[in-house]
């Protein structure tokens, strides 16, 4: 459902019993189900490319201010994200919800559930600036010295403001994201990237003649931080102004009070959602941590393969986004024969793209490396990491699309469970064994963070299969319940 055709109508209720019917309508095509997918998809991707660049800009910048600076920002980024992306995740829990009840055309509902996830939010932010004022566990894990470790300290203090602000963008986000409006998101993403770009130039070079100084790394926080209010500002007006939202009754009847039900029904699908991704996230940010152990070239290096690495995940996260989408509209207008095919043909068009985007960057790595940085050290510590990329990227889309559709159908716990297995036992764990030659069996190649990289994409194999197992048990059970 694109946004040009998803105008709701001026009433809202409960999707009427017509599974006869749906169940006698002629199963969709892998080309519909593209075309359905793709004005979903590509606003995703811009949007979300846009907020990576966030990070690209700051990595190319500081990147050229200095390698300590680098390494801060490496290490800075590590605790911010593996702080932010776990509390997101369960704030995105709105999304599936709010989706379904979009599909079962209870606009009114699906507003109650932004309502209710301002409250979860006010929790999260405080315990999230917490733990960005007090950082010392991250500069503890990263063994960092004294001139990095204040540098990161200022990073995220910055950081810490940006948080609430990153947070209700979230809702907004997820929010419009279940109801098929992608654009909105885009538009204020794209906005926000082209503030942050001259901001950031600014406050990481500093600017002499208005008496700014070079804040390096720092500078870079406080660019973020201004960058998010502005959006959450933004935001606020598009919500307020635009007549789509009229229906929904967003305001007009003030802040709802806490609602239990509610509120443990949007917990009890994102807390497990939230630990999935923190899992996720933290197996890939303490690689930064353990990989600054070993000096500031090598997490140099890591820092220019992960941001790569991001920026093409950018692809499956917005098809994992279109199908989880339209799988939980198609569930909330009670079309599960439906839901089950465009969560697979998903998969299989996330997974094409995907295995194109990936090679494509194997062949041109060198290239592609040396636009990060001039510095052959650290262009010499990346290469032997990026070489992964094409199973890595893959791998990467198929978790993520299995994961985004199995959250459509409500199931986020078992994913959660095969997470910490592979993430953090087969990916972390194995790359410190391998990176640090615990055992004393590891040759040198694999030392250092080619052994965590090499872990990691394992650990990214294992899950991939066993999601793809589990979505393949959840259609067979879906389409035998239809058929009842």
């Amino acid at each position: 459902m694109s946004e040009a055709s998803s105008t709701p109508p001026a009433g809202a209720g409960a999707a009427s019993g017509t599974a006869v019917a749906l169940a006698r309508a002629p199963a969709i095509t892998l080309a519909e189900s593209a075309r359905r997918l793709a004005p979903l998809a590509w606003p995703v991707f811009v949007g979300q490319v846009s907020v990576l660049a966030f990070s690209t800009v700051d990595t190319v910048l500081v990147a050229r201010h200095g390698a300590t600076d680098l390494a801060a920002l490496a290490v800075g980024a590590a605790a911010y994200v593996t702080v932010f992306i776990g509390l997101m995740g369960v704030v995105l829990a709105l999304s599936p919800i709010a989706g379904r009840l979009f599909g079962a055309r209870d606009l009114e509902g699906a507003g109650r559930q932004v309502h209710q996830s301002l409250w979860i939010v006010l929790v999260l932010a405080a315990a999230g600036m917490l733990l960005l004022v007090f950082p010392h566990p991250f500069l503890w894990l990263a063994k960092a010295g004294p001139e990095v470790a204040g540098k990161v300290r200022g990073y995220l203090f910055a950081l810490a403001f940006s948080l609430p602000a990153s947070l209700l963008f979230t809702i907004y986000r997820g929010f419009n994201t279940a109801v098929s409006r992608p654009k909105a998101v885009m538009a204020l993403q794209i906005g926000g990237l082209a503030l942050k770009v001259p901001l950031s130039t600014m406050l990481v070079f500093g600017w002499p003649a208005l008496g700014v100084p070079s804040l390096g790394a720092v500078g870079c926080g406080i660019a973020t931080a201004i960058v998010m209010w502005s959006q959450v500002a933004l935001a606020l007006a598009v919500l307020r102004r635009d007549p789509f939202y009229a229906p929904f009754r967003l305001f007009g009847r003030g802040l709802d009070r806490p609602d239990a039900a509610a509120i443990r029904g949007l917990l009890r699908l994102g807390l497990p959602m939230g630990v999935t991704i923190l899992i996720e996230v933290t197996g890939f940010s303490f690689m930064a941590l353990f990989i600054a152990r070993a000096g500031t070239t090598a997490v140099a290096g890591h820092q220019i393969a992960a941001n790569l690495v991001s920026l093409m995940f950018m692809m499956p996260m917005a098809m994992a986004n279109a199908t989880g989408t339209l799988v939980a509209q198609s569930i909330g207008a009670r079309r599960h024969h439906e839901a089950v095919r465009l969560g697979w043909h998903g998969l299989v068009l996330g997974c094409a793209l995907a295995t194109l985007l990936g090679g494509a960057v194997f062949v041109l790595r060198e290239g592609v490396v040396r636009l990060y940085s001039p510095d052959a050290a650290v262009v010499a510590a990346a290469l032997p990491l990026v070489a992964w990329v094409a199973v890595f990227h893959l791998m990467d889309a198929v978790q993520t699309i299995c994961a985004f559709v199995l959250r459509a159908w409500h199931i986020a716990t078992v994913p959660m469970v095969i997470y910490a297995v592979s993430i953090w036992g087969l990916g972390l764990g194995g790359g410190y064994v391998l990176g640090f030659d615990t055992l004393g069996i590891a040759p040198p190649s694999l030392q250092g963070a080619p052994g965590f990289w090499i872990a990691s994409t394992v650990s990214l194999v294992a899950a991939a299969a066993a999601l793809t197992a589990l979505l393949a048990w959840t259609s067979r059970m879906q389409r035998s319940e239809a058929a009842q």
